[in-house]
């Protein structure tokens, strides 16, 4: 291998252009089988890029480049050579140069950028093809990068140079040859979709963190170039028709978004209020220059609004585009060309006068797509492209589409693509049932096919539903999002400002609901009735689907009160609510004869607790009563089943639950209806003696027998044993901590997230920044405060340097920015910035760390630069930076330098470079920790949830923590009664950190508070932390002898062992990161000496008291000897009695068990617990019934 390198090597310093591209030919080969040609790129670089060379064998040379890893060094050669082929006088070698202007690293880019700007300008006006095709694919790439982007920000001349050349860029959309336009309607294409998607970007590895300035920038040219396309469109679309077929579909996506930007009115959103924020933001900075040039493209932009003409002419544009596109639909052959029509005609049926035919014939070329099985890769393209823009279709055409949307759902590999379009399904079913039904309400005629059971009526739907058992969990995913639908659907829907796609659904929704409170458990009602058969599935231990119907179901249940049985007309209830009443009622006694038939152990008493709380049981036939068929009877059985079931395993059941709910479901039913109460006893009687009840079963189950023999008795006081519905369901499908790692709950946890995350994605969508922008202006809260730099030298240092972080939480990257000052008096001609990693982050190379290459550093004159890195788990990390800067330029030393040893090319470089840049003087920097708390996103989740969910987390950390909080006087120690408590003030900085604050409970008195938050790490895992707070109250408060010090316990618990880890590797750093320094760890021994102090004063006090207690006043003399003589006759009986009463408690003491505080037994203790327990509960019942009869 060797001698063929040295081959290649000595073909590469030859003038012979032919050998030089067999050489070029034979190391990229090597290059493709995964050898190290790092020795042989170092030659190319300097024989042939920094030299001159034919156009070949540059072309090859720069691929050569890009297929390896050059130094900083050989970068910087790189850059000398293209800035010498650029004025090359061979076109076709300056094509070449041009080429490797995209894979240039983004620290060499910006100054090669600006130095050869002319250079570059004037490629545009070559009359070689090769060449204005070479600068317009690569300015094309790279002009429209976030870290160009990032460099305009601070450079007004460049920004007026790049804003010049996407000019250039649109105008070569009709140039003369086919191939330069092509790649033009590529490029303003592509600036258009990074302008959302960051695709370019996240290629070079170089996605940075947003700002207001470099949206308004990136806004400004989206802005220019839509007002080109507009200006231009009849002879862009005649130019298009000219290209060859293969290169039409480039020219679609471009065409397609200016016109929709121009004819929706977002671009002057553009072009005025991005350029306000980035004015206002640059004001504060004295960026006057950027000002000046945001303002001439805001009167730009202002203009060229001003000449679109009427509403008219922007309808009339987007007609005579669909009608340009529209042909390629049904004559095409290439299902690229077909797809890419179909979406951007369906991008175009939504903008306002758009009509339903546009999306019709989309759809149906789409779908067309997939029936003939072609462009099979993009199945989950299809699917989300149908399902997303169906309410763009008629009714009918809606509905007929629907059963076949199913199917396809069904066969998409993709978690979230299919939960996505399941969602989109199930809001289009609840949205054509309830646009139909108003419809028929106002006098239209009624749509066949349109209610929810005639949708999900499919054959396959309907033998999926209806089976035990099954495979796969589509069916589970479906119930699941429809009943998750219908809860979104009860709640308010979101206010829309703005036309567009989302505001079609919504105001059909509206139109549907008419804004009615109710009017959404019409086609709720729909889906219990559809989903019933999910009671009897046996999903291997999966509860989530099921435990979402039941949810629903007590919902309606208590809505429509079926309690109380079904409402009459003289009650006041209307047709509509007695036929919903009597559905309900009916599929209630189904679900009763469902009971016998559930598979899931788990689920039996839910659906037992679900049925007995809200059924009519006065409705009952009594003529019925020895019926086994009878609703009661049935109920009771399984009432039975439930109490005596001893076989049941810890993993399908939970008795202890199940048990709770059924006894409870008794004492209600036992109380409101007679014959139940006297069936319920004898089942209560019999469970009471039995083995399967414990200790605190029976002493429950004699507390219900006679609340039910009172209720009995007294019939007019039934509340005793009787509670009123709430329409809460009680159960939870997370399971106990010794069940967390089981397949069944991981699987639903799993599908719990996916589904609720598919559902606020498309029922809630977060807005967007240029929404928030629209809806509120520049002065929108959206802005983002800069963070704070902290220095990593010190003030004295040669080299200053400070850094900041930027977290990108979708792409799991963090930028770190650094600001270097020379402060010595000289001008450094060279300083290498070092950037090193520790922990989870990785750079996008793979390399081990990065070298930023700084020059001509001015004295006293701010640099900028920036590294991206991912991060790969939930751990501490952070970045460590060296400067090796050379003041000593030409000397010679003995620095050996700390290089990785195991890179030769680093090797070489630092000896060939001693001569030239001389002794390097080294400075390292503090290290730069990236907070725990950076790598968390706050988990919105309701109370209920959390503390259901707060057991079942395994991994737990405890610890305590002390501060110091504001205040004096008695406010120091007690909360206040409005507002903040004093309590909190150490802990006020965890408002600005990334949890979701899911509860906070203050105790109105001197004792504390305690705090409940929520997260997720980036990568997935669910952290859950409570805090603890009790004051160290003083027993002088009035006199001035308050303390301010306040324990917290702090209490995380971590779905991963691994969470929790990282946390105990530093409490001091995470109290840290949580309250920015405020809280102090304290290690649990010292926890316990200062209690152990405490406890040992408090006993010294009380042992003082007792001291200064008065003492019995002393009897006289002749009273003594008077009492004695009275005495002496009594006191052989007395010791008798004594004696016989010391072997009475004897006896007793060895009968019962041994207490320390209490004579009395384990059980008489439980009993009078229970007793008070229930004496308690007994007199709060009374209370609230008290104030409900008052109310």
């Amino acid at each position: 291998m060797d001698i063929l390198f040295a081959q290649i090597q000595a073909d590469l310093r030859s003038n012979d252009a032919l050998r030089q591209s067999s050489a070029l030919l034979q190391a990229l080969q090597q290059s493709a089988a995964g050898r190290d040609i790092s020795v042989i790129a170092k030659s190319a670089v300097e024989e042939i890029v920094a030299s001159p060379a034919s156009a070949v064998c540059k072309k090859l040379a720069f691929d050569l480049i890009r297929s390896t890893r050059l130094t900083p060094d050989l970068w910087d050669t790189v850059c000398s050579g293209v800035k010498t082929d650029l004025h090359f006088p061979d076109p076709d070698v300056t094509a070449a140069a041009v080429s490797i202007l995209a894979a240039l690293p983004s620290f060499s880019l910006p100054k090669l950028i600006s130095d050869c700007s002319a250079e570059i300008a004037s490629c545009f006006d070559s009359p070689s093809d090769n060449l204005r095709f070479s600068i317009t694919e690569t300015l094309g790439c790279i002009l429209a990068r976030d870290d160009l982007v990032t460099l305009c920000e601070n450079n007004v001349s460049l920004l007026d140079k790049v804003s010049t050349w996407w000019g250039r860029i649109g105008q070569n959309m009709i140039d003369k040859s086919d191939a330069v336009s092509k790649v033009a309607f590529e490029s303003v294409g592509r600036l258009f979709q990074e302008f959302d998607s960051k695709r370019m970007s996240r290629l070079a590895g170089d996605k940075l963190v947003d700002s207001e300035n470099s949206l308004a920038i990136r806004s400004k040219w989206v802005s220019s170039m839509v007002d080109i396309v507009w200006k231009k469109r009849s002879a862009l679309m005649a130019r298009s028709l000219v290209l060859p077929v293969e290169t039409f579909r480039s020219t679609v996506f471009p065409l397609v978004f200016a016109v929709k930007a121009v004819a929706s009115g977002s671009v002057e959103f553009r072009s005025t209020v991005f350029t306000l924020v980035f004015a206002v933001k640059a004001g504060a900075s004295g960026s006057v220059g950027v000002i000046r040039q945001l303002s001439k493209a805001n009167t730009s932009g202002a203009n060229a609004a001003a000449v679109v003409d009427s509403n008219a002419e922007k309808l009339v544009g987007v007609s005579d585009l669909v009608t340009h596109l529209a042909p390629f639909l049904a004559s095409s052959l290439d299902p690229a060309l077909i797809f890419e029509v179909g979406i951007n005609m369906l991008y175009l049926a939504d903008v306002a006068g758009g009509k339903p035919e546009w999306a019709s014939q989309s759809i149906i070329a789409i779908l067309t797509l997939w029936d003939r099985q072609e462009f099979s890769s993009a199945r989950e393209s299809i699917v989300r492209a149908v399902v997303t823009n169906l309410h763009l279709l008629d009714l009918h055409m809606q509905v007929s589409l629907f059963r076949r949307l199913l199917l396809m759902v069904r066969n998409l590999r993709a978690e979230s693509d299919r939960m996505h379009a399941l969602a989109c399904i199930c809001r289009t079913a609840l949205c054509v049932h309830l646009f139909a039904r108003e419809s028929a309400r106002r006098g239209q005629k009624p749509l066949p096919g349109t209610d929810i059971i005639s949708l999900f009526e499919d054959a396959r739907i309907k033998d999926d539903l209806n089976s035990v058992t099954s495979k796969s969990l589509f069916r589970e995913e479906l119930v699941a999002m429809l009943v998750e639908s219908c809860f979104q659907l009860s709640l308010p829907l979101p206010e829309q400002k703005f036309s567009g796609m989302e505001s079609r659904v919504i105001g059909a929704l509206a139109y549907g609901t008419g804004y009615g409170a109710l009017n959404w458990t019409e086609p709720a009602l729909e889906v219990v009735e559809v989903c019933r058969p999910c009671v009897k599935w046996d999903c291997d231990g999966r509860t989530y689907a099921i435990d979402c119907y039941l949810k629903l179901l007590v919902r309606l249940c208590h809505i429509y009160d079926t309690r109380g049985g079904v409402k009459r007309l003289k009650d006041g209830a209307s047709q509509d609510q007695m036929l919903n009443e009597t559905r309900l009622q009916n599929l209630q006694r189904e679900l009763v004869k469902d009971l016998q038939e559930v598979n899931t152990p788990r689920i039996l008493g839910r659906l037992i607790w679900t049925i007995a709380e809200h059924i009519d049981l006065e409705g009952l036939d009594p003529l019925l009563a020895d019926d086994p068929d009878d609703p009661l009877n049935i109920i009771i059985a399984n009432m039975h089943k439930v109490l005596f079931n001893l076989d049941a395993a810890a993993t399908t059941s939970n008795r202890l639950q199940d048990v709770q709910a059924v006894l409870l479901c008794a004492q209600r039913m036992g109380s409101r209806h007679a014959r139940a109460g006297q069936l319920i006893t004898k089942e209560l009687e019999e469970y009471r003696n039995h083995a399967a009840a414990d200790t605190v079963s029976k002493h429950q189950t004699r507390l219900i027998l006679q609340r039910i023999k009172y209720v009995s008795n007294l019939p007019e006081r039934k509340w005793a044993g009787v509670s009123e519905t709430r329409g809460d369901y009680p159960f939870s499908h997370h399971k106990l901590t010794v069940q967390f790692y089981e397949p069944s709950a991981a699987q639903d946890r799993k599908l719990e997230g996916l589904i609720h995350k598919a559902i606020l994605e498309l029922w809630r969508p977060k807005p967007s920044e240029l929404t928030l922008f629209l809806a509120k202006g520049a002065n929108s809260t959206s802005i983002k405060v800069p963070p704070t730099a902290y220095p990593l030298t010190g003030s004295s240092d040669p080299c200053y340097i400070e850094a900041y972080h930027l977290a990108d939480t979708n792409d799991g990257r963090v930028t770190l920015h650094l600001k270097i000052i020379n402060l010595t008096e000289l001008e450094l001609n060279r300083v290498d910035i070092r950037v090193g990693l520790s922990g989870a982050l990785y750079f996008m190379d793979g390399s081990p760390q990065a070298v930023r290459q700084l020059r001509n550093l001015v004295s006293q004159d701010p640099v900028h630069c920036s590294v991206t890195v991912g991060v790969s788990q939930f751990e501490r990390c952070g970045f460590w930076v060296q400067v090796l800067y050379y003041p000593f330029r030409g000397a010679r030393g003995d620095y050996d330098g700390d290089y990785l040893e195991e890179d030769p090319q680093m090797m070489k470089q630092k000896r060939g470079s001693r001569s030239e840049l001389g002794e390097p003087v080294i400075l390292r920097c503090q290290p730069y920790k990236i907070p725990l708390t950076e790598l968390l996103l706050p988990h919105k989740i309701s109370p209920v949830e959390f503390f259901r969910l707060w057991p079942s987390l395994p991994a737990v950390a405890e610890y305590t923590g002390t501060y110091t909080y504001e205040g004096s006087g008695f406010m120091a120690t007690a909360a206040q009664q409005y507002g903040a408590s004093p309590f909190l003030s150490g802990l006020n900085s965890l408002s600005s950190k990334p949890f979701h604050r899911v509860c906070s409970h203050i105790i109105r008195t001197v004792a504390g508070f305690q705090l409940c938050y929520a997260a997720k790490t980036w990568h997935g895992g669910f952290v859950g932390m409570m805090i603890f707070g009790a004051s160290e109250v003083s027993r002088n408060v009035d006199l001035g002898d308050e303390t301010t010090t306040m324990m917290c316990k702090f209490v995380v618990r971590a779905s991963e062992a691994s969470i929790t880890k990282q946390i105990e590797s530093d409490v001091q750093g995470w109290c840290d990161d949580l309250t920015d320094g405020g809280v102090e760890y304290m290690p649990e021994d010292e926890v316990k000496a200062t209690a152990a102090e405490k406890l040992k004063i408090s006993m010294e006090r009380i042992a003082l008291l007792k001291a200064a207690q008065p003492k019995k006043t002393p009897k006289t003399q002749e009273e003594n000897e008077s009492e004695d003589e009275d005495d002496d006759d009594e006191e052989d009986d007395e010791e008798k009695e004594k004696k016989e009463k010391e072997k009475e408690e004897e006896k007793k003491k060895k009968e019962k068990e041994k207490g320390t505080l209490s004579k009395l037994t384990a059980e008489e203790t439980e009993h009078m617990a229970l007793q008070a327990a229930v004496l308690q509960e007994w007199h709060m019942l009374c209370k609230d019934r008290k104030l409900t009869k008052n109310n």
